[in-house]
């Protein structure tokens, strides 16, 4: 019997295998340095311990760097195969925690996010043939980012509760790629700021490169944003603070260009007017103000869409080299360096995600099934403005909103 570390009571393991390609051979024992597969363990997940030992201490968590980029609609096609299908996409979820799985709560269809077109491609496969259920697939759609190129700092903008009673003002900019690495690599955490917590917290911004008497008044940091208290003496702001940060993690879900998730965002409220009865100034009221204000405040400060990127490695035979250059730059892509060996080159470019679709079948067919070639994910980079209006149009037509986001002094009425 071992533990998954963190789980109640051992689970006895049914199987040793070891994994040999894509065989799995039984044997009695895997030695060191073998690729070992246990069955029989329920409660284990990718990146658990697993130990004979309830109280071992755990490896260290695997950290999982790149966000989904990609995300397709799943269900089967048979209403029969539902339960089956329930127990298929947990496991996989188990096994792969780059995979992320939701459900669309208006549709009650799977939605399945990975890392691109072959990830889910390989996901759907494995549900098909693994589990021998039968699905239908929507089109992959690419997650998109809202980020901020500029800033409003000196020109705060200024949100209104419904009853016209509450004032907040809010100061945008973006953090620097410094600070956002340290979020991601979650060194600054994440989540809500105790009062307690702020000064320590606030000296590990110092560390990298922020004004640390400023960051003692932090609030609550979202993913790789952060929202800062600045203001001085505001009386009963501190019964108005889980509100404020709900509705900060409100817009880091939801910015105003396009409803997408919003990264690298410093938001400072300024000042605050607040009515005295604090019946005034409850959820109802302060959400929408807050809300409003840093969307405004967004606006203002000029966000961008950012696309997800993805670097090639394409290796071909010279005679076809031709052929696979062009399939990349037709696809808005960057050659970065096509270093030779022998009759073999290999094209190093940079593509965006959403021209990527397709993509394995058209090399396949450029280099005539001769090339080789595998991706890693680069992160965000801010579209073309010339392609703006088109994919932020194609965004929220998708997600029944008008074609256009609203401007800047929507969110001052």
């Amino acid at each position: 019997s071992v533990f998954a570390i963190g789980a109640a009571k051992p689970e006895r393991v049914q199987q040793v295998s070891m994994m040999v390609g894509g065989d799995r051979i039984t044997v009695p024992t895997v030695v060191a340095g073998n690729i070992a597969a246990l069955t029989g363990i329920r409660s284990a997940a990718a990146g658990v311990t697993l130990s004979r030992d309830k109280d071992f201490t755990p490896f260290e968590a695997i950290r999982h760097y790149s966000d989904p980029v990609v995300t397709v609609a799943v269900e089967p096609k048979s209403m029969k195969d539902l339960p089956k299908f329930i127990d298929a996409l947990r496991s996989l979820a188990k096994a792969d925690a780059s995979l992320q799985v939701t459900t669309n709560q208006e549709t009650g269809e799977a939605l399945l996010a990975g890392m691109g077109e072959l990830h889910l491609e390989i996901t759907v496969y494995r549900i098909e043939e693994e589990q021998n259920i039968k699905v239908s697939v929507s089109p992959p759609i690419v997650v998109y980012r809202e980020g901020i190129q500029g800033s409003n700092r000196g020109h705060a903008f200024e949100g209104k509760s419904p009853n016209r009673h509450n004032r907040f003002f809010f100061e945008i900019e973006a953090l620097s790629d410094e600070v956002v690495s340290a979020l991601r690599n979650g060194d600054l955490g994440d989540g809500p700021v105790r009062s307690s917590d702020a000064k320590e917290t606030g000296n590990k911004f110092g560390e990298v490169g922020m004004d640390k008497d400023l960051m003692r008044k932090i609030y609550a940091i979202n993913g790789t944003n952060v929202l800062v208290n600045d203001t001085k003496g505001i009386q009963g702001l501190h019964e108005t603070r889980e509100l404020i940060i709900e509705a900060f993690n409100e817009v880091c879900k939801k910015g105003p260009i396009a409803d997408e998730p919003v990264q690298g965002m410093f938001v400072r409220l300024t000042d605050a007017k607040l009515h005295e009865d604090a019946i005034h100034r409850g959820p109802a009221q302060t959400i929408p103000a807050v809300r409003n204000g840093i969307k405004g405040a967004m606006m203002r400060a000029k966000t961008v869409i950012l696309e997800p990127m993805q670097k090639a490695f394409v290796s071909v035979p010279n005679d076809w080299l031709g052929q696979v250059t062009r399939e990349v730059t037709n696809r808005r892509g960057i050659i970065e360096d096509m270093p030779s060996e022998g009759d073999v080159t290999t094209v190093v470019g940079v593509l965006p995600i959403a021209e990527t679709f397709g993509f394995s079948n058209d090399i396949r067919a450029a280099s005539q099934g001769r090339a080789v070639w595998n991706t890693e994910n680069l992160g965000f980079e801010m579209l073309p403005p010339q392609l703006f209006d088109k994919v932020v149009g194609e965004i929220r037509t998708r997600k029944g909103l008008k074609p256009e986001p609203n401007p800047e002094s929507y969110y001052s009425d």
